[in-house]
């Protein structure tokens, strides 16, 4: 679909793409699935592809996709992608490849996290994020934080294996222009989308899985509805 967008008509790039994470062995990443991964094998969630890539393959993957994400993203627009600690450096190598001026790493907390005997808690994943050339402060003087906080949506709230909490992207999807269009060419279940429509942003989302795409135009039609309300 990303070869279909026009040039430069995009204001920015917020996703959240499969991390490929996980497994240590070439049998650990094969034999399992995202859900097994993520989530209990009960938990009645679609599961989705795209999650048993080698590391270089990953950074070639994401370098190609984070390319054509580029390709269509005007002059002076950010973009924000999701990742693990265990695939941050191919993340960072990702977005440099593909073009961007990469320009740090944000950390999202999440308070909920489980703790591990003897072990730090694994209770951060990150946001890379970078600019397509100069960075237009006046054309979207807001002010973000480094640190997001907010837990991943429990009960029937949870409509995706690896859902990021609205309130957290409702402040990502603030690197966009009030008015602006906001891409996500990993849409899952619609969060960046719902934030997007939430905050006055336009939204262009590509979802692979047909049973996420279904839940996103859901979702996206009560957000909507929301927009209108309000």
């Amino acid at each position: 679909m990303l070869p279909g967008i026009p040039n430069a008509s995009v204001d920015a790039v917020v996703t959240d793409p499969p991390y490929n994470s996980g497994g240590r062995t070439s049998a650990e990443r094969t034999g399992r699935t995202a859900r097994a991964k993520y989530t209990s094998e009960t938990s009645g969630l679609p599961d989705f592809g795209d999650e048993n890539k080698d590391q270089r393959s990953y950074t070639r993957w994401m370098a190609e996709v984070l390319r054509e994400a580029h390709r269509v993203t005007k002059p002076g627009g950010m973009a924000a992608v999701f990742i693990d600690w265990r695939q941050l450096p191919s993340m960072t190598d990702a977005l440099q490849m593909a073009g961007w001026t990469w320009r740090g790493i944000a950390a999202w907390h999440k308070p909920a996290c489980r703790p591990q005997k003897g072990r730090l808690k694994q209770s951060c994943e990150f946001v890379v994020w970078g600019s397509k050339g100069p960075v237009d402060a006046d054309r979207n003087p807001v002010y973000l934080p480094g640190l997001f906080v907010g837990s991943q949506p429990r009960g029937t709230e949870r409509r995706h294996i690896t859902q990021k909490p609205v309130e957290v992207m409702r402040e990502l999807v603030q690197l966009c222009p009030p008015g602006g269009t906001i891409l996500d060419p990993f849409a899952g279940s619609g969060s960046t989308g719902v934030a997007a429509l939430i905050e006055g942003r336009r939204f262009v989302g590509i979802e692979a899985s047909a049973e996420y795409a279904a839940i996103a135009e859901e979702r996206l039609r009560e957000a909507a509805q929301y927009e209108l309300a309000v």
